[in-house]
């Protein structure tokens, strides 16, 4: 008894000496949050492989490598080590071999390499020229399926001096990818054994998106074969028989979005994802779980009822249900639909969020999960029920106090009932804090209960941090979603300040030391903002943009302006309306830090000179911070935590005089 007791009390002592030793969340800590994605079971099921990228601080990148987890929860395995990374796991259907991308000794790319799952070292299976992005086994194991794209200078060397970039094209730009020409992602087919490359599609369209059927004849696939791909959005599913010369045939005519199709186990339907709408463009929308049979015939939407976005739908080995995950106000949860009687059931749902699901034959389900304290790991889902078997942020999450998150509800000035999360130091009721209104991009998205480092890292400057889902998120309806068509900053921005008025009233926000901030339509929402209602004394505005007069042509959005807003020589006036935070700069009194990256052709670094240029014009104290090489998210650690110790030092200059 007396050993019992003292056992009990060493372990209540480092407990306590554990949890004393936490810190606040730094800016620097996010060095150490792996990431966790891409889970693949084994045939059996008795495995899941799955990709972990963890910073490498000395190269300032983040390199993945591959490991193993039994669905057992008992045994843990890294595959893969070294300075080059290794992704997209994936297991030959016999599970011997466990196949993933890599571009170690590859001066072309990525390449598929085969490892030995019983052991030994990895071996290439492909030498290509050009991106080699997604991929799949056949069924029967002796093949593979991969998309490839086109290489640039045709596979050569680049010239020392590039040639001129000519410029046809109506869709001119796009973030990460640069500057489009005419190359394209075609299918291609490679034989195990043989390691002979078959050409499956070619031409001037793009394929994406392919998987067998599981007799491993037919290969589904995702094209716009319309006669210019750049001025829509339509992309249809097709089939196309697995060998060289085969032609393609059209499944679904929808002129909206058809994507992810899936086979189901018995090949007798396909599943897959279709847009609401079916304009030619529509930021505002959501996607629909639809089914038909493999010639395209007895097309039927499943999901329509639910007025919520649909994701990642997963045939049953049982053919006759699909699991799926659905986006509803701050949660992403599990449902399942019967193919026959249509019944949708809720399989798990909770303040926490689903970003992925795997099954196959062996009836066992991994879902990937994550919380407001934990970034995403993964679980066994079994009988409804969560089972959890990686572990990859407890060493980390051992070290740092996380922030209280707390969901409330707010009512803007024209009655909308709006959702939101804050986040604070501590979970004391009716303390006051100085706010930070951070608000989400897209702005088709939403603020969820899932680890949020930036806004972890704010809270633990000691900061209540403010999530507001406007309207324009998604996850509340399509009329909620398309509520902001054509009227930028108008309804958000009621919707924003009404959360903080609410937040004001609940006794968390100190109404003297608001500040704001955002990335992306963030940034945008933040200019709108700050135009609006002079209250704020600090804001960040990343990515954004406000003469949006100045960015048709700039950016690669041009669709989007044509369809939503009209072209500039026509609708001058709208334009005009939806420029105000430039036009009514002389209104903004709050200091403001606008961020960019160089190479963002999402919503390009010109957004934040002109806002930058006209509050210094003023006199407004105001700085812009580049950052060299980075698209529209940043990619680089290093400015990552550069980026989250700027908003720190900003807030705190403004906000704790």
């Amino acid at each position: 008894m007396k050993r019992t007791l003292l056992l009990i009390a060493t372990l209540s002592v480092v407990f306590n000496a554990s949890a004393q030793q936490k810190k606040p969340l730094k800016p620097a800590d996010v060095y150490r949050i792996p990431v966790v994605s891409d889970p693949q079971l084994s045939p059996d099921g008795k495995w899941v492989a799955y990709s972990v990228s963890d910073v490498d601080t000395a190269k300032d990148r983040r390199v993945s490598h591959l490991w193993m987890q039994s669905f057992d929860g008992k045994e843990s395995i890294q595959l893969t080590h070294g300075d080059e990374a290794a992704s997209s796991p994936r297991w030959s259907p016999d599970g011997k071999y466990l196949s993933f991308l890599s571009s170690r000794d590859s001066k072309t790319g990525s390449q598929v390499w085969l490892i030995d799952r019983r052991g030994g070292e990895g071996a290439k299976l492909t030498n290509i020229k050009g991106d080699l992005g997604d991929y799949a086994w056949s069924p029967d194991g002796k093949r593979l399926v991969m998309v490839i794209g086109d290489p640039e200078n045709k596979g050569k060397e680049e010239p020392k001096t590039p040639k001129p970039i000519v410029i046809d094209r109506y869709h001119f730009k796009q973030d990460v990818v640069g500057y489009l020409q005419h190359l394209h992602n075609h299918l291609y087919l490679i034989d195990v054994a043989t390691k002979k490359l078959d050409t499956l599609t070619r031409g001037d369209k793009d394929e994406s998106s392919p998987v067998w059927s599981p007799d491993s004849k037919t290969i589904a696939f995702v094209s716009n074969r319309s006669a210019d791909p750049d001025k829509n959005q339509n992309t249809d599913i097709f089939t196309i028989d697995a060998r060289p010369g085969a032609s393609m045939l059209q499944l679904t005519t929808w002129s909206g979005r058809d994507s992810n199709p899936q086979w189901s186990p018995d090949g007798r339907y396909i599943s897959y994802l279709r847009s609401t709408s079916d304009a030619d463009y529509m930021m505002y929308d959501q996607s629909v779980v639809c089914i038909m049979d493999v010639v395209g015939q007895n097309n039927k939407p499943l999901t329509l009822q639910l007025d919520r976005p649909a994701a990642a739908q997963t045939w049953a080995k049982d053919s006759k249900n699909i699991v799926f995950i659905v986006t509803d106000d701050r949660t992403r949860y599990l449902a399942n639909i019967n193919i026959n009687s249509g019944k949708i059931t809720t399989i798990n749902k909770g303040d926490y969020v689903f970003n992925d699901i795997a099954t196959n034959l062996s009836g066992n389900w991994i879902v990937q999960k994550t919380d407001p304290y934990t970034p995403a790991e993964l679980f066994a889902l079994e009988d409804k029920k969560l089972r959890r078997l990686t572990f990859h942020h407890d060493e980390w999450l051992n070290t740092v106090q996380l922030a209280y998150a707390k969901g409330f509800e707010s009512t803007s000035s024209d009655g909308t009932k709006v959702s939101g999360i804050v986040l604070t130091p501590d979970s004391v009721p009716e303390k006051k804090y100085p706010l930070i209104l951070f608000i989400h991009g897209g702005p088709v998205g939403q603020d969820e209960f899932s680890f949020d480092a930036t806004r972890q890292t704010l809270a633990a400057a000691g900061y209540a941090v403010a999530a507001v889902n406007y309207r324009g998120s998604n996850g509340r309806g399509l009329d909620y979603c398309k509520a902001i068509y054509a009227d930028w900053g108008n309804k958000e921005v009621k919707d924003l300040l009404g959360a903080v008025d609410e937040l004001e009233k609940l006794g968390i926000a100190n109404p003297d030391k608001l500040g704001i901030g955002g990335w992306s339509y963030g940034g945008i929402l933040t200019d709108y903002t700050i135009a609006s209602d002079t209250r704020f004394k600090a804001a960040a505005s990343g990515a954004g943009s406000a003469l949006q007069l100045s960015v048709y042509g700039s950016d690669q959005y041009v669709l989007q302006y044509e369809s939503e807003i009209g072209v500039p020589w026509k609708n001058a006036d709208k334009w005009i309306q939806i420029s105000y935070p430039f036009f009514h700069a002389d209104k903004i009194k709050t200091p403001v830090m606008f961020m960019s990256g160089l190479r963002d052709f999402n919503v390009p670094t010109i957004g934040s000179e002109q806002m930058y240029e006209a509050l210094r014009t003023q006199g407004i104290p105001t700085e812009l911070i580049l950052y060299p090489n980075q698209f529209h998210g940043l990619t680089k650690p290093s400015y990552q935590v550069d980026r989250l110790q700027r908003y720190v030092e900003w807030y705190d200059k403004y906000l704790k005089k």
